[in-house]
């Protein structure tokens, strides 16, 4: 869509252009040719009609925080079970023990994922089927930005990295730790079994 400058804004444009040096080389830019005069006909805006609101009723559902991927809780639990019925039921009460752990707390993320990488396929290649990775909640924080800080960076980020290559194809499972070990800081990762 071309817009129009009015005569204001072509004198100014113009004492600007004057004033302006040319890039690199480049002479003055050619004169454009000064618009037709007359209205100009655009897009004619119409009156939004909104649902009259009584005061006691129901909101509409919330509407997503600020993270860009969703929210860890609902991709962890939202997942389809696809190992056993019975021993997910007791992994996620925590009745199943770890057979290793990797703790994630205090690194970044460029440090954290080859770190996860060589966990998850040292402990596939050594035969261990159940593997507790430790990311923690993150901390709570507002530096005052204009953006509001993700908290818990490597908890949103860790299921992820065991959806994709490398690890996809070795991890059958990931769910949500049991409060004794580590409860929203941490998650069980099920492998598959070696072929």
């Amino acid at each position: 869509m071309t817009r129009r400058l009015s005569k204001a804004d072509r004198q100014a444009w113009e004492a600007y252009r004057r004033t302006a040096d040319p890039l690199h080389g480049r002479g003055p830019s050619p004169e454009a040719p000064p618009p037709p005069a007359g209205p100009v006909a655009g897009p004619v805006a119409r009156p939004v009609k909104l649902a009259p609101f009584a005061v006691g009723q129901a909101a509409r559902a919330r509407m997503p925080g600020h993270d860009l991927a969703p929210s860890v809780r609902d991709a962890v639990r939202g997942a389809p079970v696809a190992m056993d019925a019975r021993a997910f039921h007791r992994l996620r009460a925590g009745k199943l023990r770890p057979e290793a752990k990797l703790d994630l707390h205090g690194m970044t993320l460029d440090r954290a994922h080859p770190a996860l990488i060589d966990f998850v396929l040292g402990a596939h290649e050594a035969g261990r089927r159940l593997l507790l990775v430790v990311t923690g909640k993150g901390k709570v924080r507002d530096e005052g930005g204009p953006m509001p800080p993700r908290h818990g960076v490597l908890r949103h980020q860790v299921p992820q990295w065991l959806r994709m290559p490398p690890l996809g194809p070795r991890v059958l499972q990931v769910a949500q730790a049991h409060r004794s070990h580590g409860g929203l800081g941490a998650y069980y990762v099920y492998l598959r079994r070696m072929r």
